[in-house]
């Protein structure tokens, strides 16, 4: 049967996290219950592009099954993140007519129609054309136009492209797990449904999703989404930087930055060491764990230059009110906050989903969800608006019965 169920599905390049969510039934405040949530270690993905659909299907068949499992239920659609480098944004203007007294939803359809409708070369997909602002007969600045009067509707809409490529091997990825991609999502806009609020887009903010295999970055500033972009650096780069810098296999250093790691040398004490593995007599040695967080401060460092330059070139009327918001998991990371309060000048702080969660909002109360978490926000708004997208619910028999058919095919 139709139900109000909604599934989120980060395919990130070294985790893969799913959430699912129900929404209520209240008319004024819907929420959304958190009923279950899973996670597994991504294989096949390499800075956020599927490499390997074989094994990409697996990390995405873990970690929603993970999900079903904790939630009771099976679901069949999911809103996938995307992102990357191949992502691309720019504005675009579309003009209309209007033929009544005043401007109905109708005209602002089609004013949305025009503006999105521009060329795009066969390698490229529209993701998302997010209206900006409104224009009535030259009077700028209108959020809402509906039943205004006027005869010249004017719209800027913020257009948001990826790889045609890209996106189709994620849809297939998750089709080969036994589901079906209701919409893809740009991850940092999902993230910041699921970390911002209002107020904090509206005096300026930026959202740094601290990632894998890169950083993302959304800039909003008077309540618009004004800069997405994409560095191509994250978490893995740092563990990259101390297999270099400390001569460990990949995996110690994972785990070395995972147990040790700290981003700012002035919480490590100069004195204190760590056995790390290495050609010692026991095959371990020790390491200064200052020596650690020199190298996971100095990464984080540049990676948190190129978004303040990226910030900056963006030349806004004003400086960011509400500062920077850290997500992802390399936001988990001690001291990377306090690191980012100086790289920034401005305020900083650790963004998790809190925007009306209930049910077990605990388990997704975690920078690593932040993602996750937001997707299932967007699927609740676009089931609001449209009364579209939500998953089949199935349980008990029904839901034994389909995860023996996903396992099998």
């Amino acid at each position: 049967m139709r139900s109000n169920l909604m599934a989120g599905l980060d395919l990130g390049s070294t985790k893969t996290c799913a959430v699912i969510a129900e929404l209520g039934d209240r008319p004024r405040r819907p929420e959304l219950r958190i009923l279950g949530v899973g996670q597994a270690k991504t294989a096949g993905v390499r800075r956020e592009i599927v490499t390997d659909i074989e094994e990409a299907t697996e990390s995405v068949r873990k970690a929603l099954k993970e999900a079903e499992l904790m939630a009771g239920v099976t679901v069949d659609r999911v809103y996938a993140g995307i992102s990357g480098e191949h992502i691309r944004s720019s504005t675009s203007m579309g003009v209309v007519a209007v033929g009544g007294e005043e401007i109905t939803p109708d005209d602002v359809t089609r004013v949305h129609d025009v503006a999105r409708a521009v060329a795009l070369s066969p390698d490229r997909e529209l993701l998302h054309a997010i209206p900006h602002e409104y224009i009535v007969d030259h009077q700028p600045g209108i959020k809402d136009p509906v039943g205004m009067a006027g005869t010249r509707l004017e719209c800027e809409v913020y257009l948001v492209t990826c790889s045609t490529t890209a996106a189709a091997n994620i849809r297939k990825a998750v089709q080969r797990a036994g589901y079906r991609v209701q919409e893809l999502v740009l991850e940092p806009l999902a993230a910041s449904l699921a970390a911002l609020n209002e107020e904090e887009k509206e005096v300026g903010v930026a959202l740094v999703d601290l990632g894998g295999g890169s950083t993302d970055l959304a800039v909003f500033y008077e309540g618009k989404i004004r800069r997405v972009s994409v560095i191509p650096w994250g978490g893995t780069t740092v563990t990259q930087d101390l297999v270099r810098g400390l001569s460990l296999p990949f995996v110690e250093a994972q785990r070395a930055k995972e147990r040790f790691g700290v981003a700012s040398t002035r919480f490590v004490d100069p004195r204190e060491t760590v056995d790390l593995s290495g050609s010692g007599p026991d095959g371990r040695r020790p390491v200064a764990r200052e020596l650690i967080a020199h190298v996971i401060e100095q990464r984080f460092d540049e990676i948190f230059s190129l978004v303040r330059q990226e910030i900056e070139s963006l030349e806004l009327p004003g400086p960011l009110g509400a500062g920077v918001v850290l997500t992802g998991g390399g936001a988990a990371l001690p001291g990377v906050v306090e690191l980012g309060q100086i790289v920034f000048a401005a305020p900083v702080r650790q963004g998790v989903p809190a925007n009306g969660l209930t049910g077990l909002a605990d388990a997704v109360g975690r920078p690593k969800f932040t993602t996750a978490a937001g997707l299932v926000e967007y699927g609740a708004e676009r089931f609001l608006d449209t009364g579209e997208g939500a998953a089949t619910r199935a349980s008990g028999l029904v839901s034994k019965l389909g995860s023996w058919l996903k396992e099998f095919f």
